[in-house]
Formats: C-alpha cells, structure tokens, sequence
C-alpha cells in the first residue's frame, strides 16, 4: 500500500505539487492524469525520490521513503518511462537483468527470470533474448522497457508517460499486455498520463491533476459520472463521456434471456463495442455467447440505458 501524506514541491518560490494526499491500494493500477504542468509526473517522481519533496511524507507498506537510502528504495522500485529508455549496447537479457544485477543475484536466477518475463510478454526467449534494442519493433522494445522495471519483483511500479511515443494500434495493445501482466502478477503499479482514455481503460482508481493539486480521486466510473470540477468535467470528454462510460463495463453485465440472429458477441465484449457493432450493422439485438456457448442477447435500448449510468 502507498500512502501519500501532504506532498509538496516547490521550485524557486512556486508550488508544482500542492499537499496532495491519496492512498494506493496493493495490487492496482493508480492512474494520475492530467495536462501539461499539472504536477502529475513531479508527483510520480517524489515517491521513488527522484525529486525530493519539500514537505510531507510517502510511506510504502508503512514505511516512510525518507528513511531509506535513495538507492535501496530505487531497487525496490520499479521506473518505466516514455520511450522505453533501453542501454543500446546492451542486449535485451542484459537491460532485463540491469537491477537483478545490481542487486547480486546468481546468474543462472537473472536468466530464469529473463525467460520468465520475456514468455510473459510473449517473446520468444531463444529468439529475442540476444538481441540488441535497434532490432526490436517500437512495442518490443516497450515491452523490454516494462520487463526490465518489473525484473526485481519490485513492491511498485511506476510508469511515466509509458505508451506516449507509441502509434495508437501498438498504444492500444501495449495497454492490453499491460492489464494482464497486472492481474497475472499482482502488481501495484501508478502511471502518469496525459489521455484520459488510457486513465479510464488501465485505472482502477483515477487521480486527476490540476495546476499542482489534487481535484478529484476516484474510480474511473466515478470520474465519467460525477466530475468535481468543470476542469475534471472536461478532461472526462464532455459529450463523449457516456462512451468512455460504456468501454468499462462487458456485454455480460445487461445479457438478457432470448436469441438473435446474426454473427455473436463475446460475453467480455464492452459495450461500447457493441454499441459500435449495433449502430454499424443497424441491428437493434444481437446474441451474445460465453466461451462459445448462447447465453442471452443484447439490446441497443439496454446498451442506452447503461449509457445513461448503471442501475
């Protein structure tokens, strides 16, 4: 668990952070967003001490990060940033096993993790391992960038900006990949963007920023439903709110007794999909199916309701 007690920054006289205060629960995905100079990533920096704070405290696990050595607690950390930060002249085992190495680990231990994170990333170990950053695709590389900051097993993963320097097809994926390595290791993870798309598809919890102050910490639902700003209104989409509302909830949750014709949907399908699906076909209900096997139908009057908010 993080706790972040009344943090502050101030640079020369001005106030980047503003005694912000919020508590990451373990094994979630905290998303901070927010524009251009709204503090987000000076907040993201002070909890693994790469700036120092100039007022309040962070705690993990109940510890206080001031009273560890800066170097102990960046160990124990995690750091993703935009653009992956890869040492070109290293191999994609040696940039995995950078911190495992610091932290004197055997190497037969550093290659089984290397083999291990590389499969969950679902590259092939005999075929990329060796391999140097310049012979990597943009979302290989990314994906090294990520394995290398979970190598450790860190209590925390922080990522600044992860997905920015990636098209949106490779963007869309690399978030997926993300979400499944979360859940499959039980990660907690803080994230630090500046689209609000990616804030309501990773977060469990969302944090939005605005000029150094916290305005508004809740789930992703609560920040599309009931924004406490006009400035949170805005960054949840305006008239696009009811949609990003829509992605965050599966077909499964509004299923209904009957059949349909035509091709079925995926039970885990959202319904902003399916929305999508019935307005592009001009069908009003369409089947629904859970591990290949009927399981209902769903209706456009359904997928509108939710729309509007869940019941």
């Amino acid at each position: 668990m993080i706790e972040i007690d009344k943090i502050s920054k101030t640079y020369d006289g001005v106030t980047a952070v503003d005694e912000v205060s919020m508590v990451v629960d373990t094994a979630t995905i905290t998303v901070i967003v927010g524009t251009s100079g709204s503090g987000k990533t000076t907040l993201l920096r002070m909890i693994n001490r790469l700036v120092e704070p100039s007022s309040g405290e962070v705690r993990i696990n109940g510890e206080a990060t001031h009273t560890v050595a800066k170097t102990s607690l960046r160990r124990r950390i995690g750091y993703a940033i935009q653009g992956h930060g890869l040492f070109p002249h290293y191999t994609v085992a040696r940039n995995i096993g950078t911190v495992p190495t610091l932290l004197d680990w055997s190497q037969e231990k550093i290659d089984t993790r290397v083999d291990e994170l590389l499969d969950l990333f679902s590259m092939q170990p005999d075929k990329f391992r060796d391999r140097y950053p310049a012979e990597l695709s943009g979302g290989q590389q990314q994906r090294v960038g990520v394995a290398r900051a979970l190598a450790s097993r860190p209590d925390l993963l922080l990522m600044d900006e992860p997905f920015g320097a990636l098209d949106p097809i490779i963007r869309a994926h690399a978030q997926k990949d993300l979400r499944h390595i979360q859940r499959t290791l039980g990660s907690t993870i803080m994230l630090v963007t500046h689209d609000m798309e990616e804030a309501i598809q990773l977060g469990d919890r969302v944090a939005v920023m605005d000029a150094g102050r916290l305005v508004q910490y809740g789930t992703p639902a609560e920040i599309i439903q009931q924004p406490a700003t006009e400035f949170v209104a805005k960054m949840a989409g305006g008239v696009e709110r009811p949609l990003r509302l829509l992605s965050l909830y599966p077909v499964s949750d509004i299923i209904e007794e009957g059949t349909a014709e035509g091709e079925p949907l995926d039970a885990n399908t959202c319904l902003r999909d399916a929305l999508s699906i019935c307005l592009w076909s001009g069908r009003d209900v369409l089947p629904v199916v859970n591990e290949g096997v009927p399981a209902g139908r769903v209706t456009l009057a359904a997928i509108r309701a939710r729309a509007e908010g869940p019941t």
